[in-house]
């Protein structure tokens, strides 16, 4: 119980740190054509390996061309881990992208459109959320 705890911590600290690199250190100006930001950091067992999930809002060129600069300033991204946290060994960092934001708004969407619908057509049973009723 103890190690998932410390797990954790690790992870907690890296998306703090990652957080904070997005904003003064990574300087690949691809990272700046998207809106990013760390949704999730899941660090391995043995703490040899953490996944860096992001989500990037903009284009889908953009996305790939944030996601490419981030992905290669992963070796500094593990320097500065290495400097700021006092850990004997740094994971390895990956950046993966987190599609879970655009798939709950376009979840979002498609509920809206057929409320819209089913509205259109009389469907909306009395007692529902229907504001007109």
């Amino acid at each position: 119980m103890a190690m998932s705890r410390r797990v954790e911590r690790v992870a907690a600290s890296i998306r703090r740190e990652i957080s904070e690199l997005l904003i003064t250190g990574i300087k690949d100006e691809r990272v700046g054509l998207g809106m990013v930001s760390v949704t999730a950091v899941d660090v391995a067992g043995d703490l040899q390996h953490c996944k860096v999930f992001v989500s990037i809002f903009g284009s889908e060129e953009d996305r790939d061309q944030a996601l490419a600069g981030l992905r290669a300033a992963a070796p500094y991204v593990k320097g500065e881990l290495s400097r700021r946290l006092s850990m004997r060994r740094t994971p390895e960092v990956a950046f993966l992208l987190d599609r879970s934001l655009e798939k709950g708004t376009a979840v979002l969407g498609l509920l809206n459109q057929l409320g819209r619908q089913r509205q259109e057509r009389g469907e909306v049973p009395p007692g529902s959320d229907d504001l007109d009723a």
